[in-house]
């Protein structure tokens, strides 16, 4: 059975909001690592648009100013489908992408019982409705060493049904300070 996977990026105090993070090359190598375990991306409208056609262009023309920027694009890029759930936006831009209006639940299910690699979903609020639902896996945090202050937090917006015990899996601390933690949910 597939692993509903989330990762994402935070500052210590928090946020997430990707203007206030610098993505160093351990941080995009740990990324690029991720996704060779899975065959599905899953995002909300905003983070798509924030993806593509960002990467899919980088990883075109190789135009990345570093190494670990081409290879995350290569990788991002040969990914079999990112999945985009919007109830506003019109056509995907990418050709291996589809949009999921209705029914998230359902599809998420759906997909966790097929054959293949993984599914790795990034954002906020479609991960928080996920996580709300039960339905994700594993986490995969990766902290800056900075603290910002201000913008947006992850899970301000969360309402649990009941606690959320998750078990540390992984961890692995980066060169810059950062540390990547990967957790098992617990249920």
């Amino acid at each position: 059975m597939r692993k509903l996977i989330f990762a994402i990026n935070l500052t210590l105090d928090g946020c997430c909001d990707h203007t206030k993070l610098n993505g160093d090359d351990e941080t995009l190598e740990y990324h690029t690592q991720l996704l060779q375990y899975v065959d599905i991306l899953l995002y909300g409208r905003k983070t798509y648009q924030l993806m593509v056609p960002f990467w899919p262009d980088v990883a075109r023309d190789q135009s990345g100013p570093t190494k670990s920027m081409n290879d995350f694009a290569r990788a991002f890029a040969s990914v079999k489908e990112i999945l985009v759930c919007s109830q506003s936006m019109g056509k995907a831009e990418a050709r291996n992408t589809r949009v999921i209006r209705t029914g998230l639940k359902e599809e998420i299910i759906k997909l966790k019982q097929q054959e293949g690699k993984h599914i790795l979903m990034g954002g906020v609020d479609l991960p928080s409705q996920l996580i709300q639902l039960g339905l994700v896996d594993e986490f995969h945090f990766v902290f800056q060493p900075v603290v910002v202050g201000a913008g947006r937090r992850l899970f301000d917006k969360i309402n649990l049904p009941e606690h959320l015990a998750l078990k540390l899996a992984e961890t692995k601390t980066f060169n810059s300070g950062g540390i990547a933690m990967r957790f098992v949910n617990g249920k």
